[in-house]
């Protein structure tokens, strides 16, 4: 066995670096365009870290119109060696276009899961920089051994021109599902599954997983013994819970089932919470339920602290409404319901 292998079996054996419930107790910005979005938080089990990568919207870049300030996009990347109490912005991931991609490409939403000794990466890729919300979406796949250098896989065929937002996570049944916005049937949510999932050729859709409202940012988890997920629904995050994940997700009453819903607050308006990602925590003082699943997760999303509208395209032309920060609450199951602890 060589070096690199033993050292990718090791850190595929390894726990996760520590992670702070207190996270992010200052919002992440992005030192370029100010605009951070689409969280996602991984454990780098090589270097110890935890890695933070994320959709960096072009929110100061001078004369843009419509929202083109939201295409042309590249990957964010910080990285964090104390649980996540300060980042290191470390540029834009390298090697993300697929080939053939109109230039300059959109990136947005990543999703990044360790699948044997693998990470994959789950993207939504757009060709070119728009003005509107026009043009094919697509979701695709990539590999890395490091979280640095990444390996083009092959795209996702969901029978749609218009996918974006991946989530992916292993089901009760064994196997894989991605969840992902389908902007063709009505903004909901839709599934797909596979046995191979860093394959891209073989997943195979499912259809709508949750109907209804429209809706984005899907993220799955599994906390206190039950599968849920998070969606945003541009008010909050609203929240879902299934016994295995494979489907049956029914919707949270408490609280009319939404979290989220004024983390801050401008001009005596709520500012609410954005598409988020969740990390169970693994360490100890995390409480455990009885059948040994964590029962606490550390919740990262972004806000928009200068704007509390809904829908994108209603922001006024005040130049800070574009902002955006990260920050991050805790999940807790209590009662057979998910709880918010915000900072």
């Amino acid at each position: 066995m060589s070096q690199q292998q033993t050292a990718q079996q090791k850190s595929a054996e390894a726990p996760a670096p520590y992670l702070r419930a207190d996270a992010f107790p200052v919002p992440y910005r992005d030192p370029v365009w100010d605009g951070p979005t689409d969280p996602v938080l991984v454990a780098d089990h090589l270097k110890g870290e935890w890695v933070l990568f994320y959709t960096q919207r072009r929110a100061t870049a001078p004369g843009l119109t419509g929202v083109e300030w939201v295409h042309g996009t590249g990957i964010g990347i910080a990285r964090s060696s104390d649980g996540g109490t300060t980042w290191r912005y470390q540029g834009t991931v390298e090697g993300l276009i697929p080939p053939g991609t109109e230039l300059p490409a959109t990136l947005w939403a990543p999703d990044v899961v360790r699948i044997g000794d693998r990470w994959i990466m789950y993207l939504t890729v757009l060709g070119g920089r728009r003005t509107d919300w026009t043009g094919t979406a697509e979701i695709v796949e990539f590999a890395s051994h490091d979280l640095e250098t990444w390996d083009y896989l092959g795209r996702i065929n969901l029978d749609s021109p218009r996918v974006i937002d991946a989530a992916v996570a292993r089901c009760g049944d064994g196997r894989y599902r991605l969840w992902y916005k389908d902007e063709t049937r009505g903004s909901n949510t839709c599934s797909a599954v596979s046995d191979t999932p860093d394959d891209p050729s073989a997943w195979q859709p499912e259809g709508i997983a949750i109907p209804g409202r429209p809706h984005e940012g899907p993220k799955v988890f599994r906390l206190g013994g039950w599968y849920w997920m998070i969606v945003d629904e541009w008010r909050g995050q609203a929240i879902y819970r299934s016994p295995d994940a494979t489907g049956n997700w029914v919707r949270q009453e408490h609280f009319g089932g939404l979290i989220l819903t004024a983390p801050e607050s401008v001009d005596g308006r709520a500012v609410v919470g954005r598409h988020a990602d969740v990390v169970p925590f693994a360490d100890g003082t995390a409480g455990e339920t009885s059948d040994g699943g964590t029962q606490r997760a550390l919740l990262v999303y972004f806000t928009h602290p200068y704007w509390g509208g809904e829908d994108i395209d209603t922001m006024a032309p005040d130049p800070r409404t574009r902002l955006s920060h990260v920050r991050a609450a805790v999940l807790e199951v209590r009662g057979g319901s998910l709880v918010c602890t915000e900072h």
